[in-house]
């Protein structure tokens, strides 16, 4: 369908391109910035006065919950939340039941998710098979399936010689392996080591349990020359670390979650389980070498994190409730805000939720030219896939608005920047609010 977005404010953060300009799709792609060919005869127009015309968001750490957890989420509500938080691509970790650790099982999932015609979604398949860390999974068959990378979830691998053997295939298949920065024996516990996990008497996850992770996970590279992707950094030594490595020229990109940008460990106050996470929210001083690391470009990219947890999971004590918060329709929003607080340009915090991450999955696909693999651009030839966002708009955090099956998160009762107008998918309209 031919479709014409006028008056917007078009920003680009991969190019540069900042104007007000029209913008023309046609069969998915986009055809004209400015003026549209002279044959063009859009079937709709869009009215994107006063708002900005962005690459859609590239998420990459969400969990759909299905198959096994539909209790928590359904593919539809999940895919939903995303395109009304402006996110048309995202990477789904492999910790489903059962594990995606079989072709058939990719093929499912992507079958069931293109049906919906929702946003696209790019699964890992697990790294090992059944998460158990002890044999290595099909990675050429999972790829096929359409894996776009290889990850343990929240499963730490105890076993240094399993990680090696699987950086060495993967370094020779030119796969990607996504790996959470964390000791298997010393990140056991539930709240970050401190003063306040210690008053509250909860077992603490020190900041070691990330750097020893990294540090393996760093000499392994230098021995094997995988490429790896680290999911939510959370420790101030741990972006040094990395700001190391890249300086060195490993092969290395990272994220962060939005709760580790914005939060603490002071905002679990009174036990409250919606700030049980993981990784635990650390201290002040952590989170403001986050912030500084996202603003730099040693953490490539913001994620939403987005696990959805259904209530009786959650009304539990402080350390038996499920770790985890829905964010998918909060990731935009909380860029913003990071972005006016830390007076981050714009065009950066809109980089870090959309050209920095499908950067890093265009590596990931072997396309690390994005305008080709489609993703986090806004180019003539290129995928439609688009977000148009109310910059001046403030919303609140209510559960009876959030589109997600998950409730829980810690941002409830915030008021919030910006609000997704529209949100297109191959130039379909995914998302109109009304």
């Amino acid at each position: 369908m031919n479709l014409l977005i006028q008056h917007g404010r078009v920003i680009d953060p991969a190019s540069g391109l900042d104007q007000h300009c029209d913008v023309a799709l046609a069969a998915g792609r986009i055809v004209a910035l400015g003026q549209a060919p002279a044959d063009f005869v859009p079937r709709r127009v869009l009215d994107a006065r006063g708002c900005i015309v962005l690459p859609g968001l590239v998420d990459l750490a969400v969990r759909l919950r299905e198959p096994g957890h539909e209790h928590e989420g359904m593919l539809e509500s999940e895919l939903a939340a995303a395109v009304a938080g402006g996110v048309t691509s995202l990477v789904c970790l492999p910790d489903t039941e059962p594990v995606l650790d079989e072709p058939g099982l990719v093929e499912m999932l992507k079958s069931r998710a293109e049906r919906l015609h929702l946003a696209r979604v790019f699964p890992l398949g697990a790294l090992t098979r059944g998460l158990g860390g002890e044999v290595l999974t099909e990675m050429a068959q999972l790829t096929e399936a359409g894996c776009v990378g290889f990850a343990q979830a929240e499963v730490a691998l105890p076993n240094t010689q399993v990680l090696q053997r699987a950086l060495q295939y993967a370094a020779t298949f030119g796969y990607t392996v996504w790996l959470r920065p964390q000791d298997a024996h010393l990140g056991r516990g539930v709240a970050a080591s401190g003063p306040l996990a210690t008053r509250l008497g909860l077992a603490g996850v020190p900041v070691a349990a990330e750097t020893i992770a990294l540090h393996t996970i760093f000499e392994l590279q230098r021995s094997t020359g995988a490429r790896v992707h680290l999911c939510r950094l959370s420790s101030a030594a741990g972006v040094e670390l990395v700001r190391r490595a890249k300086a060195e020229g490993l092969p290395v990109s990272c994220d962060v979650s939005i709760h580790s940008l914005h939060l603490t460990d002071t905002d679990i106050g009174y036990f409250d389980s919606r700030a049980r996470l993981a990784p635990p929210l650390r201290q002040a001083r952590d989170r403001d070498a986050l912030r500084a690391g996202l603003a730099d470009g040693t953490i490539d990219a913001l994620v939403s994190d987005h696990t959805p947890v259904d209530e009786d999971a959650k009304a539990l004590p402080f350390a038996e409730a499920e770790p985890g918060a829905t964010g998918l329709e909060l990731l935009l929003s909380l860029a913003l805000k990071w972005s006016q607080e830390q007076g981050v340009p714009l065009v950066r915090a809109l980089a870090v939720v959309s050209s920095a991450p499908a950067g890093v999955l265009g590596n990931a696909l072997g396309l690390p030219d994005a305008p080709h693999a489609g993703l986090g651009r806004i180019v003539e030839g290129g995928v439609a896939d688009l977000c148009i966002l109310e910059p001046q708009a403030r919303w609140s955090v209510r559960a009876d608005t959030l589109r997600s099956q998950g409730k829980h998160t810690p941002f409830l009762g915030y008021e919030l920047p910006g609000r997704v107008r529209w949100t297109l998918v191959g130039g379909a309209v995914a998302f109109e609010r009304a």
